[in-house]
């Protein structure tokens, strides 16, 4: 390749991907956040949900996201990250604006259920672009920087929904339509500036061999389906995403309400918490991947840095089970944001193991199944929140989980990939 000068400046544009992934982030959070804000004093008055109404709605949404997680990652494995990305973006769009239409419950799991899907694509491809785009040096970075975007989005939905439905006085109905049709400006975005490193005309020779510093993949050879079913790596990932991903999906769909019940917060009131508790997020996310990139420049293993960060994350998830015993409402944000900034910080370092020890050409799929595991661990966490707040009323078993589950999904990581040890490919497609 010949030596090129970029526009975004020489040997960085690598970060302008990111840039374009950690948007895109935002916006998938906004969307998905939006239904749990407007929860507590909107929808379920106006509906009369139950407790287990709400729980019921958020385990179809969780199913389809499982299943298209898992149809995604193989997905964005034949086509690539920039059709599998902007595929899963109009889906998830457009869904998100027919929240609008929705009139009862039935409508809202509908909505829900094709919002799943097309959020379901979202991290496969993003996931598959930083694995294009980053060496495994810089990819637990990268990956904690655009994953940080999804703080963004829980912080910007808070103050941007009160916005439109109180102070413009334009309804909860509205607020969907103007934030979906605002977002799809990312798309032309996203089309005119992703490309593979090689054919990008900004991309300069260093950053290139930067980029392609890693020993290249066996020539020709793809992974058959069942044969990274069969990968204990493919195990340890997706088995711990089964363990945590339930826990944010829990903070995402009832912050607001946990707020509300314990603290009598409301729309207008509980903004300024959650966007602390998702600030602190933002930095858990960066240092989580920092703290396992840092690990390896001073020649650390690849095994040593991850888990050496992952278990750091672990312990700050610890105090999660005081949250509901503290008198102050900042004290209860201070423990539940450490909380939330350790779990962003061990998915950072979590999300590059199936880059670390994979081809390329399994990523997607690996990161597709870890996706449908994570959605079913959600899918019965849903369940068991809705159950505890219907006849129990108290939020301490919750937490007493959600504290619990990162050393144990440690322990599995370490007992399934104990060395990051890179698969062996096939040599026939």
């Amino acid at each position: 390749m010949s030596e090129k000068q970029s526009t975004f400046g020489p040997g960085r544009y690598r970060w302008v991907v990111v840039a374009l992934l950690f948007l895109a982030m935002v916006i998938n959070y906004i969307d998905r956040q939006m239904i749990g804000v407007l929860k507590p004093g909107y929808l379920q008055p106006e509906f009369g949900w139950s407790e287990r109404d709400y729980a019921n709605i958020v385990t179809w949404f969780q199913a389809a996201y499982a299943l298209s997680y898992l149809f995604f990652g193989r997905f964005v494995d034949r086509i690539g990250a920039k059709w599998g990305l902007g595929i899963a973006f109009t889906i998830w769009t457009l869904a998100h604006i027919s929240h609008a239409a929705a009139r009862n419950i039935t409508h809202f799991i509908m909505v829900r259920v094709l919002l799943g899907v097309g959020e379901g694509g979202g991290f496969p491809a993003s996931i598959k672009a930083v694995t294009e785009w980053f060496p495994k040096k810089e990819r637990a970075l990268a990956t904690g920087v655009f994953n940080a975007g999804t703080n963004i989005g829980a912080i910007v939905t808070p103050l941007l929904v009160p916005f439109i439905v109180v102070d413009l006085a334009m309804g909860w109905r509205a607020s969907f339509v103007i934030v979906g049709v605002a977002t799809l400006l990312w798309l032309p975005a996203w089309w005119l500036l992703y490309t593979a490193p090689r054919e990008n005309k900004h991309v300069n020779a260093a950053e290139l061999a930067l980029i392609e510093s890693d020993p290249p993949d066996a020539a020709g050879a793809k992974m058959p389906f069942m044969a990274v079913l069969r990968m204990r790596q493919t195990w340890a990932y997706a088995l711990g995403k089964f363990l945590i991903d339930p826990v944010w999906w829990m903070f995402l769909f009832w912050l607001p309400d946990f707020l509300s019940r314990t603290r009598g917060l409301d729309l207008k009131s509980f903004g300024i918490p959650i966007v602390a508790v998702y600030l602190a997020s933002d930095v858990g996310s960066v240092a989580g991947g920092w703290l396992s990139s840092r690990l390896l420049s001073r020649g650390r293993s690849l095994a040593s840095a991850r888990k050496t960060a992952m278990f750091v994350c672990a312990l700050c998830a610890l105090p999660i089970v005081f949250a509901t015993k503290v008198e102050s409402l900042w004290a209860a944000v201070a423990i539940i944001s450490l909380a939330t900034a350790a779990h962003q910080g061990f998915s950072a370092n979590l999300y590059t193991l199936p880059g670390d020890v994979f081809p390329r050409s399994a990523v997607g799929t690996v990161i597709g199944i870890g996706g449908m595991l994570g959605g079913i661990g959600g899918m019965f966490f849903a369940q068991f929140v809705g159950q505890v707040l219907q006849t129990v009323g108290d939020y301490t078993p919750i937490f007493m989980v959600c504290g619990s589950v990162y050393l144990l999904a440690l322990l599995v990581v370490h007992w399934l990939a104990p060395g990051y040890k890179p698969v062996e490919q096939p040599t026939q497609a």
